[in-house]
């Protein structure tokens, strides 16, 4: 609930409407299998992926406990991790971004390129920033 109170806020526009009379429970279970990627980490200073639905634990070819486990700048490889960090920046300063693209690996060593990401902060209740989240509607595989 926490993505989705956090994507109201900064980015406007809901991430997945509920349905009328929906739970708090469907609702997760809907996002844990929507056609979008969504990742999110924590505020930690070397973040470590806490939340991965269906389509990115495919993308990353990780299982849940694999992900949530693993620092999320290794999701990147290392010529990438330095525009990762300032694309992060970018969104720590501005509360979100809606026109990210960049290159991620898989465990396989695939490489894709993730475009049109929405990235944006999570608060919790008193307003802390605790964490960043994104949204990744497509993508294309790399040679």
């Amino acid at each position: 609930m926490l993505m989705l109170s956090s994507h109201q806020r900064f980015v406007g526009r809901p991430l997945l409407l509920r349905s009328p009379g929906e739970s708090d429970e469907a609702l997760a279970r809907r996002l844990y299998t929507a056609p979008f990627g969504l990742l999110s980490h924590d505020d930690q200073a070397d973040p470590c992926f806490n939340y991965a639905n269906l389509v990115a634990q495919q993308l990353f070819e990780r299982s849940w406990d694999e992900l949530v486990a693993m620092p999320s700048r290794l999701s990147a490889e290392a010529p990438e991790r330095a525009e990762r960090d300032r694309f992060l920046a970018r969104v720590a300063a501005h509360g979100y971004i809606d026109d990210y693209a960049g290159i991620r690996v898989a465990s396989s060593g695939r490489r894709f390129r993730i475009l049109r990401a929405t990235v944006w902060n999570l608060v919790d209740a008193a307003g802390r920033q605790i964490g960043q989240a994104a949204a990744i509607p497509a993508w294309e595989p790399l040679a």
